[in-house]
């Protein structure tokens, strides 16, 4: 909920407006070129817009100690964060920056919310800097919201968090419920509900100063857990810092989001939209494994990824048709340029070499862009 303004103040706001207008001249007489200066923002749910594109929020909707954020050219730093909260409960705010909607300011141009079947891929950039000070307790953290409908105001169904550092004794909402491949890197995965939305949160073991990735790979991960739907919207990419205590420093050094539509990917519908078949020849340590997919649905799929998680001790050594990463674990096979698109009721095979260890087995189950798929 947003706060309203505060009552106008007319002979003061006047005289003031006077004042300013005088240092105003002052400047200009004494500075042939004087810099820009940051926005300062202190308002409890005020915001100001950067790059032309996104919105840095100031958001301190858990407290009523001040907080204040500079926005910058290319991201904002908290410079004023009093007060604390408890730290077994919620933060006191979260300063961020975003692409999309949120209670209905929505950034300049987005084109969010967008539904997820229509999104090939969601590019974002961040770098950030950690310099709080000594005793400050708080995350740092990208909030994705997912929802049924295209909504601008209120909160979502569903909210991914993907925390890149934690200082104190701090959790995410639920509780770990397994260990995650996402993008390459290692998470800890945490489920919960916090009495208004669902929350699927992956945390990084150690911190992570700045990274470039695709969001989409954390929304089809949620999608694969049945927390979303293909046929839900993407509605806001943010990131910021959850303060419990202190905050002051903290800074997103820069920020970028681009969300590309004009993909397909198959819908949750009734029979499942793939069907995967898994052949093996297995040797004394090592295996290989031919996969076909089949698109079962109405429509193309369009960059097609093929999620599965490796038995513990399989490690993947090459590849051929498609690129599969990481090499061990919970992995994502990805098509190269030739077979990028799987027509309705096509398919497409790709294969890769293996070694293991014990008892060989083939994984247990595998989703197409999210979508669960029957076994052939």
């Amino acid at each position: 909920m947003r706060a309203s303004s505060s009552p106008a103040r007319s002979a003061r706001t006047l005289l003031s407006g006077l004042l300013m207008a005088l240092m105003a001249i002052g400047a200009l007489v004494t500075t042939t070129a004087p810099a820009q200066a940051d926005t300062t923002v202190c308002e409890q749910f005020g915001s100001t817009t950067i790059q032309g594109r996104y919105v840095v929020q100031n958001n301190r909707w858990g407290t009523s100690a001040t907080q204040c954020v500079s926005a910058t050219s290319t991201g904002f730093k908290v410079i004023q964060a009093d007060g604390s909260v408890p730290t077994n409960g919620a933060p006191k705010s979260y300063p961020s920056v975003f692409d999309g909607c949120h209670y209905t300011n929505c950034s300049p141009g987005t084109s969010l919310p967008a539904q997820l079947s229509t999104i090939s891929s969601a590019p974002s950039s961040i770098s950030y800097s950690y310099a709080a000070g000594a005793g400050a307790v708080y995350d740092a953290a990208y909030d994705i919201w997912l929802d049924p409908t295209p909504r601008t105001d209120g909160v979502n169904k569903t909210e991914i968090m993907i925390w890149f550092n934690k200082v104190g004794t701090i959790q995410p909402v639920g509780s770990q419920v397994g260990t995650v491949t996402v993008g390459g890197r290692s998470w800890q995965l945490w489920s919960g509900n916090n009495g208004g939305n669902d929350v699927l949160s992956f945390v990084a073991p150690s911190a992570i100063d700045s990274w470039t990735f695709d969001v989409m790979d954390f929304v089809r991960a949620t999608v694969a857990r049945g927390l979303a739907q293909n046929n839900w919207y993407l509605t806001s990419v943010q990131a910021g810092f959850e303060p419990w205590v202190g905050g002051a420093g903290l800074a997103v050094n820069s920020f970028s989001s681009t969300v590309n539509t004009g993909g397909s990917t198959p819908g949750p519908g009734t029979p499942a939209a793939c069907k995967v078949a898994y052949a093996t020849t297995v040797w004394t340590g090592g295996f290989t494994a031919n996969v076909t997919v089949t698109n079962t649905g109405s429509t193309a799929v369009d960059n097609w990824k093929l999620g599965f998680t490796l038995p513990s001790g399989q490690n993947v050594t090459s590849a051929w048709n498609a690129t599969v990463s990481p090499t061990s674990g919970a992995v994502t096979a990805s098509p190269v340029a030739h077979n990028a698109q799987i027509a309705a009721g096509g398919s497409q095979t790709f294969g890769f070499q293996g070694t293991y260890s014990g008892t060989f087995a083939s994984p247990g189950a595998f989703t197409l862009n999210g979508a669960t798929c029957t076994a052939a």
